[in-house]
């Protein structure tokens, strides 16, 4: 007992220094601010949603290994239409004479010249992370500008800053939303600036602590703050709630933004428990996007908890008075019927759910569920989309697979293409050992010094020369000493050799002959860096196959067994946009079980805890799980494709949110059924949730439609429209259904109830205290009830739920009201 006195003397001396503290509170706050704002800017963000497949995915490893070995330059697609083909011409010279523009492929064929327009394949001569790129490639956007152009690359930051755009405008209207929600819910107009302040407050040093991550996913730096705000708004508004009542018993200004915060914040504190929980099964996804999206809500939550604790206390004792002489009538109505009609249908309503989220359990498993974006279409179109949309309509690419293998020789890569290009699914190759070179030989073809003489044009005798001083290198001079007329090294090899041995003086050419040399290496050269690596080579397979599908997965198995034929099973990879859906695949079959399981059962323990009951928690999970499976079956009924981290967000989101909308009527209902029947129980609990509800509901509801109604990207696009969705179907069912299924159930709850009915032990106190809490036992006369009173005598009762505060014996009968007299209890 003494240990419980001293921890609620502790808190409230915490409650009272904030309160009393509060300039230092927003000077802090202030300082936040500012590097908060400043350190937005320095977060990076990733655009590549290969870049979270886990490490032991091919195409993680694929992608590390092609980084490590090869060199991928910069490149950007750009069709201008209404141009002739001479036009086109003239623009390919004008394009490769940009500095930085190592060539822009374009010739008469229907691939790059069709309708009166024309694809140039524009490739630069930097590394696609080079800066220089995005300088040379201004300087082609600058070219363009004149004509009718669509260009689409993977420079640049594009992505990030088109969605960053329309994100702003989705935040703005938001709080326009969130506007018009509180002037609704609120009880007085003054409170409106309170909760901004507040949310505003923890979403500025959210975008700023992103610096400490060093890099977020484009989903995390997109819905975070639309999120933050829904997520979190229930406990500033518990809050504001329970001073209000500490204000409506007398108590003044101070007084009572202490006793609330004191009250509120173990109850606050477990209310985010529950989202948290649900948050937390993202950190177990195999796939990187849910870590990372699961961390920044977590911080922004535990922000928000720190900002209500910290920021809001003085606040509320600033606009305190102004609060007082804003008041309004309350605009939400009381809703009885809904409590009469659950009673009424109870025996029907519970049992039919039962049979609904059976059904959807079972079609939500059919959900098409797609890993890119060719078969989403978001409401939106952005420029780039738009450009892409255009170039494929009149110049159709096939699908493109990088297959790297160890570096052997040339003759086996040959016999791997000729392999591979009698398949029907094989529409083309490019390889070092199919690269066309000059007169009619590719780069890998082995020639002889009669045949490389013949080609350049140069004396049998130099040609010799030359070939004998590479021999001397070669692993395989005997074959040269054998008979030099029948050593043969590939074309490549050979150019790159002499056009070093005249770079150090050891062979003079004339100034054509050298002008010949200089692009014929210039070209090799290029060739060769992406092409080949120190101990790896690639190839680059176009499919006729779409992107995404069942066939093309199943080719990419036999990529492999026909790659098999000729190198080591363990060192051969295949990367590209197919193999990464094919992995994303693999991982969500897994990942979508664990976040399934792990948010369950972390809001199971946090349930527990709070209703010391095991079936309470199981009748609100079994909602709330049958709330998405209902949500995630629409897909499935719609035939509608959607990207599959929109189940395995929103599932968690879900879980660990839209639950507190049923633990709000459950504890409500579980407090009024100890003092009334089921009926009146019930009808009262609709009256006293429905505030709460509709407030945080509609702001979350309308959050999830708006970003889903108005973004480009369909990763976003389906967290928002599930999360919207999902949300309105949790205000129903928790509205509509369980309020039958807790009284269906209500003997349940009690039978499988924890608390015991142990022997109340009474306290025995003397002296002058403030006793808030319900007390069975003796003060000066029996009682048994809620006691909100300051006491001069001795006490010998049970006191339930309640702080018992010594006072000083000359203050404890002064008198306590709201206007800012002194009050008793602190």
């Amino acid at each position: 007992m003494e240990e419980n006195e001293k921890a609620g003397s502790f808190m409230l001396k915490i409650c009272a220094f904030i309160v009393d503290k509060r300039n230092l509170f927003f000077l802090i706050y202030a300082i936040l601010g500012i590097f908060a704002f400043v350190a937005s800017n320095w977060v990076g963000v990733e655009n590549d949603l290969a870049y979270y497949l886990p490490g032991t995915t091919e195409t993680r490893q694929g992608l590390d290994l092609m980084e490590e070995q090869f060199t991928t330059y910069g490149t950007a697609k750009v069709m201008v239409a209404n141009i002739s083909y001479e036009q086109a011409l003239k623009i390919q010279e004008d394009v490769e004479d940009i500095e930085g523009v190592f060539s822009a492929e374009v010739d008469d064929s229907k691939d790059h010249y069709n309708n009166g327009s024309a694809l140039f394949n524009i490739t630069f001569d930097y590394d696609e992370d080079d800066e220089q790129c995005l300088t040379s490639l201004d300087a082609v956007k600058e070219y363009f500008e004149p004509y009718d152009t669509y260009l689409s690359t993977e420079l640049g930051d594009v992505h990030s800053a088109l969605i960053e755009k329309e994100m702003s405008v989705i935040t703005v209207l938001v709080v326009f939303v969130v506007l018009a929600v509180l002037l609704f819910t609120c009880e007085a107009y003054a409170e409106i600036p309170v909760l901004l302040i507040t949310f505003g407050s923890a979403a500025l040093v959210q975008m700023g602590t992103n610096f400490f991550l060093g890099k977020i996913s484009f989903v995390s730096d997109s819905v975070t703050i639309v999120l933050q705000l829904a997520l979190s708004v229930d406990y500033a508004i518990i809050y504001l709630n329970r001073y209000k009542e500490e204000l409506s018993k007398g108590l003044p200004y101070r007084e009572a933004t202490v006793i609330a915060l004191t009250k509120s914040i173990p109850e606050i504190t477990g209310s985010s428990l529950t989202t948290i929980g649900g948050l937390v099964a993202m950190l177990f996804m195999q796939f990187g996007i849910g870590v990372d999206l699961g961390i920044v809500l977590i911080k922004a939550i535990i922000l928000s908890l720190m900002s209500v604790f910290l920021l809001m206390p003085g606040l509320i004792m600033v606009f305190a008075k102004l609060m007082e002489k804003t008041k309004h009538r309350n605009f939400v109505p009381p809703i009885p019927f809904v409590g009469k009609f659950a009673y009424a249908s109870r025996y029907i309503i519970a049992p039919l759910f039962v049979v609904i989220i059976i059904i959807a359990n079972f079609v939500s498993s059919k959900t098409p569920y797609v890993y890119g974006y060719t078969k989403i279409h978001p409401p939106l179109t952005n420029e780039v989309q738009e450009a892409q949309n255009l170039q494929d309509e009149n110049f159709p690419t096939n699908p493109m697979v990088a297959l790297v293998f160890p570096s052997v020789d040339y003759e086996t890569e040959k016999k791997l293409i000729d392999d591979l290009l009698t398949y029907d699914e094989v529409s083309s190759i490019t390889g070092l050992a199919n690269t066309e070179a000059i007169g009619g030989y590719t780069l890998t073809d082995k020639l002889s010094p009669r045949q490389f003489s013949e080609l350049l044009d140069i004396d049998y005798e130099i040609a010799e020369l030359v070939y004998a001083a590479y021999a001397v290198n070669d692993k395989d001079y005997a074959k040269a000493v054998n008979g030099l007329a029948n050593y043969k090294v590939p074309l490549i090899d050979m150019f790159m050799f002499v056009y070093q041995e005249v770079k150090e003086g050891y062979v003079t050419l004339d100034d054509e002959l050298m002008q010949k040399l200089e692009d014929a290496n210039t070209m090799m050269e290029f060739a060769k860096k992406q092409l080949q690596g120190p101990d790896y080579s690639r190839i680059l397979v176009y499919m006729n196959l779409p992107e995404e599908s069942e066939e093309s997965f199943a080719f990419i198995e036999k990529l492999h067994k026909i790659a098999e034929k000729y190198y080591d099973e363990d060192k051969i990879y295949v990367v590209g946009n197919t193999v990464s859906q094919y992995d994303l695949k693999k991982c969500n079959a897994r990942d979508t079980k664990v976040t399934s399981i792990i948010s369950i059962l972390a809001v199971l323990i946090v349930l527990l805890f709070t209703f010391k009951s095991a079936g309470m928690p199981v009748l609100l999970i079994a909602v709330i799980q049958g709330c998405i499976w209902i949500n995630f079956s629409f897909p499935a009924i719609q035939h509608e494709n959607l990207f599959f981290l929109g189940y395995l967000i929103v599932s968690s989101i879900q879980m660990g949110a839209n639950i507190d909308y049923a633990i709000v009527i459950a504890g409500r209902y579980t407090e009024l059924r100890e003092k009334m029947g089921k009926r009146d129980a019930i009808i009262d609990t609709m009256n006293l949730s429905f505030p709460t509800i509709i407030t945080s509901g509609t702001m979350m509801a309308v959050a999830g439609i708006l970003i889903g109604k108005m973004t480009s990207d369909a990763v976003i696009y389906g967290i928002g429209k599930c999360l919207g969705r999902g949300t309105i179907i949790s205000i129903i069912v928790t509205m509509f259904v369980l309020p039958q299924i807790l009284l269906v159930g209500d003997k349940v709850i009690e039978l499988t109830a924890f608390v015991m009915n142990m022997p109340l032990q009474t306290r025995q106190v003397a002296g002058a205290m403030r006793i808030d809490g319900i007390v069975r036992g003796h003060i000066d006369g029996t009682i048994n009830g809620v006691v909100h009173a300051v006491v001069k005598g001795n006490v010998s009762a049970y006191i339930e739920n309640s702080d018992v505060t010594m006072l000083d014996e000359n203050s404890g009968n002064e008198d306590t009201t709201p206007d800012g007299n002194e009050g008793e209890g602190i």
